[in-house]
């Protein structure tokens, strides 16, 4: 690994959160969402809501949306402060098992569309049927595989 003097360090910093945004997108999330999670992934430490806003200098309305959904797909916690009126937030404990968890539910939830699917064909189509059924099967077999993974980093 190259070795960064401080000032290198920054612009490493800056590249990751840049790349993070750029992979959350290209997997259907908002860039923010996926800088936000560099930021809090890089800097390890727990972040005030105005802080995101000006270490990333974007709108507070892009911070509010995009912590939320990261939020609920369980990425990152949402902490108080004494004293404080405004949110904190940080990494959730296990954010890597809960991206696992979120793909899981989504293979489920398709594999389920297909096999109403399924249900609704007549028998004396098979040749449709054996199709729509190794699609199916696709989805069954993925969510195993990511169950595997869960226990890997468990």
């Amino acid at each position: 690994m190259k070795e960064t003097s401080p000032g290198g360090l920054d612009e490493v910093r800056s590249d990751f959160i840049e790349k993070i945004g750029l992979i959350a997108q290209n997997d259907g999330l908002p860039r923010i969402a996926g800088r936000i999670f560099a930021l809090l992934l890089f800097d390890g430490e727990t972040v005030s809501f105005g802080e995101i806003a000006e270490r990333l200098q974007v709108s507070r309305g892009s911070v509010s949306s995009a912590t939320r959904l990261l939020e609920d797909r369980g990425l990152l916690k949402r902490v108080g402060k004494p004293g404080q009126r405004q949110d904190f937030f940080r990494l959730a404990d296990n954010p890597y098992r809960n991206m696992l968890d979120n793909i899981v539910t989504g293979l489920d939830r398709a594999r389920d569309e297909i096999g109403d699917t399924l249900q609704q064909l007549p028998q004396d189509c098979p040749e449709i049927r054996r199709r729509v059924q190794d699609y199916a099967r696709f989805y069954e077999v993925m969510g195993r595989a990511i169950d595997q993974s869960i226990k890997t980093l468990e």
